[in-house]
């Protein structure tokens, strides 16, 4: 019997990446997983390549009537809810002297409020539906300390380490358990963009930075989605029904916490 036979998720940003990572080993545990993703036909691309046990559904994690309107297309499709990860994010970086406001703000709403908002919505759909469920946040190795160009997106995700441990204590009581996962430098395509922040802040030929960052992990190499999967299945997993409003580091040795 596999870990989450007739279980149903919602995953945000899983059109790619991680999210589409989550999304394939979640199916592969017997799950039905929603692929929740602002690009709607890249969503509907990898759900059809996923298979029956997969939908797509249109989610702006900026946007309070899209979430509402995603978590009740989900319900409707696969039932409800029994799992939510909250993987929708974005990357930036700048010297505190050259900060945006409107940059800070979208990456605040995406990351942060994106996240509280979206939880907040499939949470008021478990209470209701009565079976409790498990919520996980993708928080970072970024979360845990500053870094002296990336103020904003540290920020946000040591903002998700606070939030998963808040909500956590306040959702157990209705038995929704409230973990987070925190990466450290995963693989994938975004590292372009990450990468191009520090060749431009920097001055480092394209590429440099991320190699660099790979030979800096203990474990030798940069992650890839496919080592956050295990940590994924087992917080989503009844062997995971005990633990509450914790944050895991996976991360190849990167942080001790």
């Amino acid at each position: 019997m596999t870990r989450l036979d007739g279980k149903t998720a919602l995953i945000t940003g899983a059109a790619r990446g991680i999210g589409l990572a989550f999304a394939k080993a979640y199916i592969a545990e017997g799950a039905r997983v929603a692929i929740a993703d602002i690009n709607i036909e890249r969503a509907r691309s990898s759900a059809a390549e996923l298979g029956p046990a997969a939908i797509a559904v249109e989610f702006d994690v900026t946007r309070q009537d899209s979430i509402d309107a995603g978590v009740q297309s989900v319900v409707a499709e696969l039932g409800g809810i029994d799992i939510l990860i909250n993987n929708a994010a974005i990357f930036t970086a700048a010297p505190i002297v050259e900060i945006d406001r409107a940059d800070y703000a979208r990456v605040f709403d995406i990351n942060v409020a994106g996240t509280l908002f979206t939880l907040q919505a499939v949470a008021k759909h478990m209470i209701e539906r009565g079976k409790g469920g498990k919520i996980i946040n993708m928080a970072s190795q970024a979360g845990r300390r500053g870094e002296p160009l990336v103020a904003v997106y540290c920020a946000t995700k040591a903002a998700i380490i606070s939030l998963t441990q808040s909500a956590g204590l306040n959702l157990i009581e209705h038995g929704i358990n409230v973990n987070a996962i925190a990466p450290g430098v995963v693989d994938g395509e975004h590292w372009d963009g990450v990468d191009a922040f520090f060749a431009k802040y920097e001055n480092k030929p394209l590429g440099q930075k991320k190699r660099e960052v790979g030979e800096g992990v203990p474990f030798g190499r940069m992650g890839t989605a496919e080592d956050l999967v295990g940590m994924a299945i087992f917080l989503a997993s009844s062997e995971a029904d005990y633990i509450v409003s914790q944050t895991y580091n996976v991360d190849g040795g990167q942080w001790m916490s």
